[in-house]
């Protein structure tokens, strides 16, 4: 099998186990437990937490309906312009391993989120088509930062409640930049 095709089929794989792990992680938070409710993973320090996020990172909303709809249109309209990217790189032979699974980690945690706004409103009953919110659960109070703290004193060091798809894209985007030129093909030059 030739490299391009490995790896096409290396990053197909990465997306779908990551995808599915997500939605089964998000579907037994979403079925087994009520919006607000908590439990104890690690004591204080990990929770399960349930909250549904209509918008983007840490709850950010874009007005009512219409936001909602143009946040998804767009959510759809950058991961499909991702993948044909990432997959025209490939089959040029643009990338190596390393950065095929980091960006696939990227597209697949995003394409798990898209998934919630797309069908999740419908398949639970709460909104229609394109208008669901996103299930984030997990949560690490670590601890409490001093009142003194500049901005963000008297709050917890990590308030951020995130779902393994946002993991997903946090692990690869912070791969892809740290290790990006180790990753990138690199043509030799002549004499060096």
């Amino acid at each position: 099998m030739e490299k391009s095709k490995k790896l096409t089929l290396t990053a197909i794989i990465v997306m779908v186990v990551l995808v599915v792990i997500d939605q089964i992680i998000k579907i037994l938070v979403r079925t087994n437990m009520t919006p607000g409710e908590t439990i104890p993973v690690i004591g204080h320090w990990f929770l399960l937490h349930f909250v549904e996020n209509e918008g983007i990172a840490f709850g950010v909303s874009f007005g009512q309906n219409i936001g909602k709809l143009l946040l998804s249109l767009f959510r759809i309209g950058v991961v499909g312009f991702l993948t044909y990217y990432v997959f025209k790189l490939i089959k040029l032979g643009k990338l190596r391993t390393g950065t095929v699974i980091l960006s696939s980690m990227v597209l697949a945690g995003a394409i798990g989120n898209i998934v919630d706004s797309l069908f999740y409103g419908v398949i639970f009953g709460y909104a229609p088509f394109l208008y669901g919110s996103v299930v984030d659960m997990f949560y690490f109070p670590l601890f409490l930062l001093p009142d003194w703290f500049p901005v963000f004193g008297g709050e917890y060091f990590f308030p951020a409640i995130f779902n393994f798809a946002d993991s997903c894209v946090t692990v690869g985007l912070i791969g892809l930049l740290f290790f990006l030129k180790d990753f990138s093909d690199k043509k030799e030059e002549a004499g060096s």
